[in-house]
């Protein structure tokens, strides 16, 4: 069986272009994926790069970087006109579709000009959900009701001008032009691979004409391997949470939570790994908490690597997640396998991932009381918090297990292209 992936991710590819960085990305578990499947399948994966670099072959993957041009020209594009790519590279997609000739073709994520090929190739086609731009702008305003969205920090190196973003303003702007694009290709899409009962209820209205298959997720291979073993007794209580800079991901409902702990007199370190004390995200926290904004008790770590995330967690006595919006969070799959006792925002396609009362504890978005008072819980019955967490543990192992996930999505490749051969 021939499959061609488009991708947001390099996959293993990016092992070849970066000289053996250990570095996979947001694409993780694409990364561990592709790993599986190219000794299974004669597997070739598509995907943009900012520079101009021939086709090769590692390891058993076929790979196609297709040039997004000059990288400095693109990123002014973006920063001042908001452009977004739309057909912008779709000869390029269907030389190499010829060149390939696929049993079929699969596209991770439906945010790219990649759906783009829809209808125009006779090979059959799926796509995976990860996202979807088409509610995230809708909830975008969620946590910040679009205060200080135009906030700036002030910044005038070179560097910052061409790469840098002024504000979330941008960001969203940026995000409803490529929310647009996703809703008209979309309504295309023949069979779509989901894993959440959000992405199957939105796809209905979204695709309507779309075959639903599940397809669970990888995990980084780190997170395999250990198990936590770190209930809270007594002392300085550490939470920990994985966030980024981004406005719609509810890092503000984190730091008010923390200031409610500690004005109940808990003694508590929040832990924040993907911001730091200089990201736009924070700054617009402390305008926008005031008194709220915790003095104390907070780390946020930035950006770190994939073993020390493993250390933290296994440091830590419980993990949150508090977006605004998501579909299946890597960062809390993960805090699941290695067993912690974990804390989300009903959102999306959490309630899917975690069983409220069973695996955790879910509570409504943006409401800092509910979360701290759901944290209050988890310490006041530490047995009943502990079996969460195997129960959590125990779920995930089932579901993101390496054969399981790689013998199923040979399945659905294998029955769309059953299906796709009946049909014609």
């Amino acid at each position: 069986m021939k499959v061609l992936w488009f991708s947001n991710s390099l996959a293993l590819g990016e092992e070849f272009l970066n000289k053996g960085s250990e570095s996979k990305g947001t694409g993780g578990w694409l990364y561990a994926l592709n790993s599986h499947l190219q000794n299974e399948i004669d597997l070739h994966i598509v995907f943009h790069y900012p520079k101009k670099r021939p086709s090769f072959v590692y390891q058993n993957t076929h790979f196609y970087p297709v040039y997004t041009g000059n990288i400095i020209i693109e990123n002014l594009k973006k920063r001042f006109f908001h452009k977004v790519y739309d057909e912008d590279f779709i000869d390029q997609y269907l030389r190499i579709i010829q060149v390939v000739d696929p049993d079929l073709i699969h596209i991770h994520g439906t945010e790219n000009a990649f759906l783009s090929i829809l209808q125009k190739s006779k090979i059959p086609v799926c796509v995976s959900i990860q996202g979807n731009l088409t509610v995230y702008q809708h909830k975008y305003n969620s946590g910040f009701m679009g205060y200080f969205i135009s906030y700036k920090l002030i910044n005038l190196s070179l560097k910052s001008l061409i790469f840098g973003r002024d504000n979330f303003k941008t960001n969203y702007y940026i995000l409803s032009n490529m929310a647009q694009i996703e809703k008209k290709r979309m309504f295309s899409i023949g069979h779509i691979i989901g894993r959440t009962s959000w992405d199957y209820r939105i796809t209905r209205i979204l695709a309507p004409r779309s075959q639903y298959y599940q397809g669970e997720e990888l995990l980084r291979d780190s997170f395999y391997k250990f198990e936590w073993r770190n209930p809270y007794k007594s002392g300085r209580l550490v939470i920990f949470t994985t966030n980024g800079n981004s406005y719609y991901k509810g890092i503000e409902t984190s730091l008010h939570t923390l200031k409610l702990l500690q004005d109940i007199d808990m003694d508590v370190e929040w832990r924040v790994a993907g911001i730091d004390d200089n990201s736009l995200i924070n700054q617009i926290s402390k305008k926008f908490l005031k008194d709220n904004y915790p003095s104390k008790g907070l780390k946020l770590l930035g950006s770190i690597n994939e073993h020390d995330l493993v250390q933290h967690l296994l440091e830590s006595h419980i993990y949150v997640m508090p977006s605004h919006i998501e579909n299946s969070p890597n960062n809390l799959c993960e805090a699941m396998i290695l067993g912690m006792p974990c804390i989300a925002t009903f959102a999306g396609g959490t309630g899917s991932i975690l069983e409220d009362k069973k695996e955790g504890i879910l509570v409504q978005d943006g409401d800092p009381w509910a979360m701290a008072g759901a944290i209050v819980e988890m310490i006041n019955n530490p047995e009943k918090s502990f079996q969460y967490g195997r129960n959590a543990r125990e779920k995930s192992l089932k579901r993101h297990q390496v054969d399981f996930v790689k013998k199923s999505y040979l399945n659905i490749y294998q029955e769309i292209i059953q299906r796709d051969n009946s049909e014609h």
